[in-house]
C-alpha cells in the first residue's frame, strides 16, 4: 500500500514516537510510507521511510497563511510526488487539536474527493484545552456546534478513527461514531537493554522512582507526601524538571517544601546520572502519581526494566492493560485522607470556581447538579482523595503528617505497595512484550489499514456529535484542580 502519515510537527517524542513505530512496522512489512509535517524531524526517520515538508502543516502560529482549499491542493500535491500517486489511505494525527485550524477543512476536502482517511487524536480541545475549542469554534464555524462537530468529526465509510485508549473510545462511541468505522490503537513500547541491577547510585537506600517530568498533572505532592512518611533508608525521587516557565513557581514551591522538611527527595535525578536504564533497573520500584495520562506508556515499562510499579491507577487508562491480561493490583484508584485535616470551605469553594471557570471556558454553565456530584465524587465517608486537592490543600495534609507521621494510619492505603513476586513481573513483562511491541503495532495497525481500504467511498458526509463529546469531558466527576 501507499501510505501517507501526517502530522504538525515531528519534535521527538509524543506522536513523533508513535510516528516512527508505524512507519518502521509498515516499512518492514513491504508497504510505501510518506510522512509529511509542517517541520523538519528533528531525528532521523527510519530506513525507508520518505519525508516531505508542507510548511502549512504547521502550528496556527507559526504557519503560512493558507486557506482549507488551498491547503488540501498542496497535500495532494505532495503525496503525488513523494508516493508516485495518490495514497491509498491517509493517516493523519490531532487534526482535532485546534493547533492548525486550516487542516480539519482540508481533510473535509479530501474525504469528499473519496480520499480514504485514518483519523487518529491522541488529545482532544475538549479535554482541558479550552483556549483551543474556543479558536476553532470562533474562527472555523462562527460559534455553530453543529458546524465544529461535521469539521472535527465527520462520518463516512471510508473515514475511521483510532484512539488510543478504551475511555476516548467510549466517548466517541457515544458521540455517534459508528463501531465499524472506530478502532483501539493503543501505542508500542520500546523493549530496553537489559541493564546491570548492580550499578546502583544509592546503594544503601530504597529507591522509589517516578520517572517523570513533573509537570502539575503528574502530581508531584503526591510524590512529596510518600517521601514525608518515608520509611528509614527509603529515598524518593523524580527525574526531571518541567521545562515550561508557568510550570516553574509550582515546582520551586514542592522544592523548597522537601527543603524545608527535609524530606528523602531528589527532584531532577535524571539529570545525575549517566546511563538512565541503570538507573531504572536500580530502583526498588518506579513510582506514578499522575492524574491524568493519554495512554499511559508509564504502566507499561516497569516491567520491561524487571521493576515492580507502585502509586496510583487510572482505570479509565489501564483498563485496556487488564483487559490484556496486566496485574496492576498493587496500585491504588483513591489516596484517602481526613477531610477534617483540611479546611473543607475553602477546598469546596476552590473546587467549585474551578469548575465554574471550566464551564464558562467552554461556553457552559454550572448547575447545582453539577456541584453536588463534583464533590461527592472527590469525598466518601469523611475522607478526600488525596489527587483532587490543590497544591494549598495538598501542602497542608503533608506538614501535618511530616509533624506526626503515626497519622500515617489514617491513610488509605498507608504505605506504597513496592514489592511485587518475581513470576508476576515475568508475567506483566510478557504481556506488554507480546500486545505492545512494535511488531504487534504493526500487525494491529494492518489490520485497521485493511479493514479502510476495504471500506465503499461514501459520497454523503455526516458528523457525529461534539456536543456529546464535550460533555463526556466535562463530567464534574472527572475534575482535578491539578488540570485546572
Amino acid at each position: 500500500m501507499r501510505i501517507l502519515i501526517c502530522h504538525f510537527h515531528l519534535q521527538t517524542g509524543g506522536v513523533t514516537r508513535v510516528i516512527e513505530h508505524a512507519a518502521a512496522a509498515l516499512t518492514a512489512a513491504g508497504h510505501q510510507v510518506l510522512v509529511i509535517a509542517g517541520e523538519p524531524p528533528q531525528e532521523p526517520l527510519p530506513t525507508g521511510v520518505s519525508f516531505a515538508l508542507v510548511p502549512a502543516l504547521a502550528y496556527e502560529e507559526r504557519r503560512p497563511a493558507l486557506g482549507s482549499s488551498d491547503l488540501a491542493k498542496e497535500l495532494a500535491r505532495t503525496a503525488r510526488a513523494g508516493l508516485g500517486g495518490l495514497p491509498d489511505l491517509w493517516h493523519v494525527h490531532n487534526h482535532c487539536l485546534g493547533k492548525n485550524l486550516a487542516l480539519p477543512g482540508a481533510l473535509l476536502a479530501l474525504a469528499r474527493q473519496g480520499q480514504r482517511l485514518l483519523l487518529q487524536p491522541h488529545d482532544f480541545a475538549e479535554d482541558g484545552r479550552p483556549r483551543l475549542y474556543a479558536r476553532l469554534l470562533g474562527e472555523i464555524a462562527g460559534g455553530d456546534a453543529a458546524k465544529l462537530s461535521a469539521l472535527l468529526y465527520p462520518q463516512a465509510a471510508h473515514l475511521h478513527y483510532a484512539v488510543l485508549n478504551d475511555r476516548d473510545h467510549g466517548f466517541l462511541a457515544a458521540a455517534g461514531i459508528a463501531p465499524e468505522r472506530l478502532h483501539l490503537l493503543p501505542n508500542a513500547v520500546n523493549l530496553p537493554a537489559r541493564a546491570d541491577r548492580s550499578a546502583r547510585p544509592f546503594p544503601e537506600r530504597r529507591l522509589w522512582l517516578y520517572p517523570t517530568r513533573a509537570i502539575r498533572r503528574k502530581n508531584l505532592g503526591e510524590l512529596v507526601l510518600w517521601s514525608a512518611i518515608a520509611e528509614k533508608g527509603d529515598l524518593f525521587a523524580a527525574t526531571q524538571a518541567p521545562q515550561n516557565p508557568a510550570e516553574q513557581p509550582r515546582y520551586r514551591r514542592w522544592e523548597a517544601l522537601a527543603r524545608e522538611l527535609r524530606l528523602p527527595l531528589e527532584l531532577e535525578l535524571g539529570s545525575r546520572v549517566d546511563d538512565f536504564s541503570a538507573l531504572l533497573a536500580s530502583a526498588h520500584a518506579l513510582i506514578t502519581t499522575s492524574v491524568a495520562e493519554g495512554f499511559g506508556l508509564a504502566f507499561l515499562e516497569p516491567w520491561l526494566v524487571g521493576r515492580p510499579l507502585a502509586g496510583r491507577n487510572l482505570p479509565e487508562i489501564t483498563r485496556d492493560f487488564a483487559a490484556a491480561g496486566l496485574d496492576l493490583g498493587g496500585l491504588y484508584e483513591r489516596l484517602e485522607v481526613p477531610l477534617k485535616w483540611l479546611d473543607r470551605e475553602r477546598l469546596r469553594g476552590a473546587m467549585e470556581s474551578a469548575h465554574t471557570e471550566v464551564m464558562a471556558a467552554y461556553g457552559r454553565k454550572e448547575t447545582i447538579a453539577d456541584s453536588e456530584r463534583l464533590w461527592e465524587s472527590a469525598v466518601r465517608d469523611g475522607n478526600i482523595d488525596f489527587g483532587r486537592l490543590d497544591e494549598t490543600a495538598q501542602e497542608e495534609v503533608i506538614r501535618h503528617l511530616a509533624a506526626d507521621t503515626s497519622d500515617r494510619a489514617s491513610l488509605r492505603p498507608t504505605h506504597l505497595a513496592g514489592a511485587a513476586p518475581s513470576d508476576l513481573i515475568a508475567r506483566n513483562r510478557a504481556v506488554v512484550e507480546h500486545d505492545y511491541s512494535i511488531a504487534g503495532y504493526g500487525r494491529r495497525l494492518e489490520d485497521i489499514y485493511r479493514s479502510l481500504s476495504e471500506a465503499a467511498i461514501d459520497p454523503d458526509l455526516a458528523a457525529a456529535d461534539g456536543t456529546v463529546l464535550l460533555d463526556r469531558f466535562l463530567s464534574p466527576e472527572r475534575l482535578f484542580l491539578l488540570r485546572t
